[in-house]
């Protein structure tokens, strides 16, 4: 039995030892690698298994290693963590076995797969951190490890993508820094507290504590990819589909909604930040985030770059649940951390499946592709069915508390938001399954993987979205099951309320 102070940085090691043996492998040793890739995987979510049944009955897990005096690095585990740590192990075995049908072919694929171990490894630290100072140095080194991936094709394209990616993430991890240190200053070491932990500086450093919270908003905002600080996300798009996959599902986005989670909750807590006119701040970007991604989605033939602008939109969600007060809004954004990942991971899936099958590559190319490959637009269907909104998909659960969130709270200009994303997430995503199942397909086709006897493509490019695509029906249909992600929502916004 794995004592519980060992349990949290096991997790963090459990894909960062296998990573560093990856990078030592040669291109050649594809069966090794898959093995330490699938064996970092599968230990990775035993061990979140053993994590969630302890927290899930009350056990602490806290592991301390104190770099100087007031400098701790804390890795530790409650609801919230748990709920995004589980989201992150899931879908990086997902992806692992998606990745590895991929770029079964490609060159670099040890550089590839080192990285892709670190960046699950960072994404796992931030989301374990108990303390601002172990987030902003997992959230740093995120950054660092996923420069490669977007980098990774060598091309004057995803060489260009991953510089501005690289531009935009650094110039938010200066500002998150820099909050991060303002804070210190006034409060001591910044622990992430259930309720927050700043109550007695108000009144006396209010207008400081305004400013550190937009310096911390802005660093956040980047990964996050707030309006106006998005231009990244469509450059990275360049990268590969297992990498736009980790981009929009599993890390990079989702640290930056996490951090904003973190720090309304559980380091101003929602009563101070409230009282600070800092939730209607919040919920103005996020409105305008939300409707801006959906407009700029409608404008895209490319299919990643649609998708690239529905993350905008969709992740905004989850800083609009934290910026209305009260605990029904906060389930609605907590559960979309869960519901947005499992569904936007099913959609870059499919559109790796298509680019990399048929060559398609636009939205104007994709006419009768589900005939061609069903079951990839089958899953392909089930994931932007959840994104418009549509039980009994994932999606639907959100936006359903997300509204009823709104109605609590008197804001009812909220339901405004959400009908009209909602419409216009129906305006982008409907014309390409119009496309997919009902327009005649092109003449020609390559046929190679029919030739071979294979279904739609290889069983490693096909499974992933159909499981995923599963899973968001399951989290839809079976909201209300035990240890659900709608059940965790709940537990977290009990506890943040005191309820």
């Amino acid at each position: 039995m794995i004592p519980d102070s060992y349990l949290p940085p096991a997790i963090v090691l459990s894909s960062l030892i296998p990573g560093l043996f990856i990078f030592l492998l040669g291109e050649k040793r594809h069966i090794l690698r898959t093995a330490l890739n699938l064996f970092g995987a599968l230990a990775k979510l035993a061990l979140v298994g053993l994590l969630i049944q302890g927290v899930y009955h009350g056990r602490v897990f806290e592991s301390r290693l104190t770099l100087a005096p007031g400098l701790d690095l804390v890795l530790s585990a409650d609801a919230l963590s748990v709920l995004f740590v589980t989201l992150s192990t899931v879908l990086w075995l997902v992806t692992t076995v998606y990745a590895i049908g991929y770029l079964e072919h490609s060159a670099h694929r040890s550089r590839f797969f080192g990285f892709f171990s670190l960046c699950v490894t960072a994404t796992v630290g931030l989301a374990l951190a108990g303390n601002l100072l172990t987030f902003v140095i997992f959230y740093e080194a995120l950054t660092l490890s996923t420069y490669p991936l977007v980098a990774h094709r060598g091309t004057p394209d995803s060489a260009r993508g991953a510089r501005i990616y690289l531009a935009y993430t650094l110039g938010g991890g200066v500002l998150l820094l820099t909050g991060a240190v303002w804070l210190r200053s006034l409060a001591g070491p910044v622990v992430f507290t259930q309720g927050g932990m700043l109550s007695e500086l108000a009144g006396v450093y209010d207008g400081q504590l305004i400013a550190i919270f937009f310096l911390l908003l802005g660093g956040l905002g980047v990964k996050a990819a707030l309006i106006p600080l998005h231009g990244w996300l469509p450059q990275a798009m360049v990268a590969p589909a297992p990498v736009s996959a980790l981009l929009h599902a599993v890390a990079v986005v989702k640290a930056g909604a996490f951090g904003i989670i973190r720090v309304v909750y559980d380091i101003y807590g929602v009563v101070l930040a409230e009282s600070l006119g800092l939730l209607s701040a919040l919920a103005a970007v996020a409105s305008v985030t939300i409707i801006y991604g959906s407009l700029r989605a409608l404008t895209q033939d490319g299919l990643k770059k649609r998708l690239a602008y529905s993350t905008v939109s969709q992740v905004s969600y989850i800083a609009l649940g934290a910026s209305i007060f009260g605990p029904i809004a906060t389930i609605g954004g907590v559960v979309h951390l869960v519901h947005q990942g499992i569904m936007k991971i099913t959609l870059f899936f499919c559109a790796g499946n298509y680019a990399e099958t048929l060559g398609v590559h636009r939205v104007s190319e994709m006419n009768g592709v589900g005939r061609r490959m069903p079951w990839t637009t089958l899953a392909f269907t089930v994931g932007a069915l959840g994104m418009i909104g549509i039980p009994p998909v994932a999606g639907f659960v959100s936006k359903w508390y997300l509204g009823m969130g709104a109605v609590e709270a008197g804001s009812d200009w909220v339901l405004l938001v959400l009908v009209t994303s909602s419409l216009l997430n129906a305006a982008y995503f409907f014309p390409i399954l119009f496309r997919a199942w009902f327009r005649d397909p092109p003449a020609l086709w390559p046929e190679e993987h029919i030739a071979a006897g294979r279904l739609e493509t290889t069983a490693t490019l096909l499974w992933p979205p159909v499981v995923t695509a599963l899973l968001a029906l399951a989290a839809g249909l079976f909201a209300a099951a035990p240890v659900s992600p709608l059940e965790w929502a709940e537990l977290i916004a009990r506890r943040e309320y005191g309820l």
